[in-house]
């Protein structure tokens, strides 16, 4: 059976990340471990199930809307990323404070084979994008009938 899977590139940064798991699994957590928590923490958190259908993968985004967030698939992959800039200026006396806030992400999936990647649908509300994928109608499991 083929699943939904996350697709984890070779980046240096996945490899200081499973670097880090081994060494905290030896020695426990390190003075890094809060700074570094809180950097992957923005990474958005997703749930996925499998129903008869296809599949419904579920990813939390507080403080995005569908208009900061992008959905599309590549090949067998597909890819939810958002970039979100919001700037504050404030004048107080004689002094300009410029405040800057950037944040972005990136996930990436691998479809199973028995995916229909044209019939995915996307629902965007109170900050929870919801991902409808179809299996294929011939990869769906059927019920069959012993005749007697």
């Amino acid at each position: 059976m083929n699943a939904l899977s996350l697709y984890r590139p070779v980046t240096i940064q996945n490899a200081l990340d499973d670097f880090d798991r081994l060494i905290n699994s030896f020695f426990g957590e390190s003075p890094m471990t809060p700074a570094r928590t809180s950097l992957s923490s923005r990474v958005p958190a997703v749930d996925v199930r499998e129903t008869d259908e296809g599949y419904v993968l579920e990813a939390e985004l507080p403080g995005y809307d569908e208009k900061s967030v992008e959905v599309h698939v590549d090949g067998q992959v597909l890819t939810i990323e958002s970039k979100k800039d919001e700037s504050k200026e404030e004048k107080k006396g004689s002094y300009l404070i410029h405040e800057r806030y950037s944040e972005s992400f990136r996930r990436s999936f691998t479809l199973p084979d028995d995916v229909d990647s044209d019939s995915i649908t996307a629902t965007f509300k109170n900050g929870l994008l919801t991902l409808n994928i179809k299996k294929r109608p011939e990869s769906r499991r059927k019920l069959i009938k012993i005749e007697g």
